[in-house]
């Protein structure tokens, strides 16, 4: 089967009505969104960094330009500062989020981790809503929030994953 290639101008030309895709060097990739349980965490994951870190921008689904030919749009992204500027974050948020969704597959996230840590994106958190399950990812290592605490440094950011899901 064929593939068809779009420029970078088409693809932020356009609107996409299953919601925002994702530009992976000339391929639009679809993303996994949509189930309740999804948007629920994907929610109160904005709301608690909106609420506890106001002097920092948080925004949900920003398409993140990674590369040239690459633009991710993390579920959750938290600027370190003021909103940017312009339509697109362009510069290394300090944090995105990824939750998962029953169809994303580990090899297409941890591409999508890859990308965002070579960006230089400090923090990468994936969660997972089904099973409670956190991780924080950085250009030094992956590991499990065992205690259900995501955390960053410089800034210090916190986010208490299991009281968000009620365990």
């Amino acid at each position: 089967m064929a593939t068809t290639l779009v420029s970078v101008e088409e693809y932020l030309g356009t609107s996409y009505p299953d919601g925002d895709c994702e530009y992976v060097d000339g391929e639009i990739v679809e993303r996994n969104v949509g189930e309740i349980d999804h948007s629920d965490l994907q929610s109160r994951i904005y709301l608690y960094l909106a609420t506890h870190y106001p002097k920092f921008w948080e925004g949900v689904e920003a398409r993140v330009q990674v590369k040239s030919s690459r633009f991710r749009v993390p579920d959750v992204t938290l600027v370190a500062g003021p909103k940017p500027a312009g339509r697109i974050v362009t510069a290394p948020p300090h944090l995105v989020v990824e939750v998962l969704s029953p169809d994303d597959r580990a090899a297409a996230v941890l591409e999508k981790v890859d990308d965002y840590l070579a960006f230089g994106i400090p923090y990468v958190w994936v969660v997972n809503p089904h099973t409670g399950r956190g991780y924080v990812h950085t250009a030094e290592a992956a590991r499990e929030a065992k205690d259900g605490i995501l955390r960053t440094a410089d800034p210090s950011i916190e986010l208490p994953l299991y009281e968000l899901l009620g365990k």
